[in-house]
């Protein structure tokens, strides 16, 4: 930095003290905290950059600023990326950010994803990487094989979270970050061992999470819902998730399914297929996935909506309660409804 420094002054005491002084004031223009700019390419770097630099959104002195970049020969130095311009920078903090190719790293924020597709755009949006070439490697078992899954199971790989990237990260970069992320999360907590526990490898518990995910909101419930899969997966039941079927139409609007959505042709129909559907039906949050390693032992095999609409549920031991607490609920429901249609046609 010292040899920066002095290079600059050197260039200034070229052009005057007045020079000297603008170098070190600050040299933005623009009211927000920061702002980026970004590097696609190496060959058009200065014309995109002074692009980005100019007008009310950019820096003052655009013309001492370009004339020292030549002569720092930045040009030669910068690579690819997003940088990051902070209000009240001076040029001289700016040339060094570029100079040094000091990158501001994108954030990945990962929440609940569902499908590969909404994982590519997801990442589309916040890198120079465009969904398409994202869906493309998601969509290749080649491609993935490295990373020791397939098409339906790359998705075990994202534990939601934030992650911090460069912008111009190859598609492959991030899955990798994602899975030294994910081996470091199975380590902790004894959590891989709590799988083992219950018989299950990390995958399984993960898949197992994605469908109670998508069962509940409610984290207080999860341990149970959780043990009523488990409990019909120890016993050759098949799990008859309405997640799964939702999954395997590629249809999320579903409210309620239906004896023809159940038809469907799939490996994720759990109503027609016994055991574990072939990968994962959204990316759970960790909460959820502990929630399955520490779940309760029950002997639950079934639940449903409570009748109170509370979105909390009643979980039984025999087809025949359950049957019982289905028809509480669906009692309340029709009258929901009618009053609903009274209402609307007074």
């Amino acid at each position: 930095m010292k040899k920066l420094f002095a290079t600059i002054l050197i260039l200034i005491v070229l052009i005057g003290g007045i020079g000297y002084v603008m170098v070190g004031l600050n040299a933005t223009k623009f009211d927000a905290p920061h702002k980026y700019i970004f590097v696609t390419t190496k060959s058009n770097a200065k014309d995109t950059v002074l692009s980005q630099l100019s007008g009310k959104n950019g820096i003052k002195n655009l013309g001492l600023f370009s004339f020292l970049t030549d002569k720092l020969q930045l040009w030669d130095r910068i690579k690819p990326g997003r940088f990051e311009i902070k209000k009240g920078e001076s040029i001289k903090s700016i040339l060094q950010t570029l100079r040094h190719n000091e990158q501001a790293p994108a954030r990945l924020v990962v929440n609940k994803v569902r499908t590969r597709a909404d994982f590519a755009g997801l990442i589309g949006r916040q890198f120079r990487l465009d969904s398409l070439t994202a869906l493309n490697y998601l969509n290749n078992n080649d491609s993935l094989k490295f990373l020791g899954v397939d098409t339906n199971t790359v998705l075990s790989l994202v534990i939601p979270d934030t992650y911090l990237l460069n912008w111009n990260s190859s598609i492959r970069a991030i899955m990798e970050r994602l899975q030294d992320y994910q081996k470091d999360f199975w380590a902790s907590n004894d959590r891989t061992a709590k799988a083992t526990k219950l018989g299950l490898t990390p995958l399984q518990v993960y898949i197992f999470a994605s469908i109670v995910e998508e069962e509940t909101n409610n984290n207080a419930e999860k341990g149970n819902v959780a043990s009523v899969y488990y409990n019909r997966y120890k016993i050759d039941m098949p799990l008859g998730a309405d997640p799964t079927i939702r999954f395997a139409l590629n249809d999320f609007t579903i409210k309620r399914v239906l004896s023809g959505h159940l038809q469907v042709q799939s490996p994720f129909n759990t109503y027609k297929n016994k055991g574990l559907p072939p990968g994962p039906i959204c990316t759970p949050s960790q909460k959820t996935i502990d929630a399955v390693l520490d779940q309760p032992s029950t002997k639950y095999l079934f639940f449903v909506a409570k009748s109170d609409f509370s979105g909390t549920h009643e979980f039984s031991e025999t087809f025949q309660q359950h049957v019982q607490y289905a028809n509480q609920y669906r009692d309340a429901l029709d009258k929901r409804m009618a009053a609903k249609d009274s209402a609307q046609k007074q």
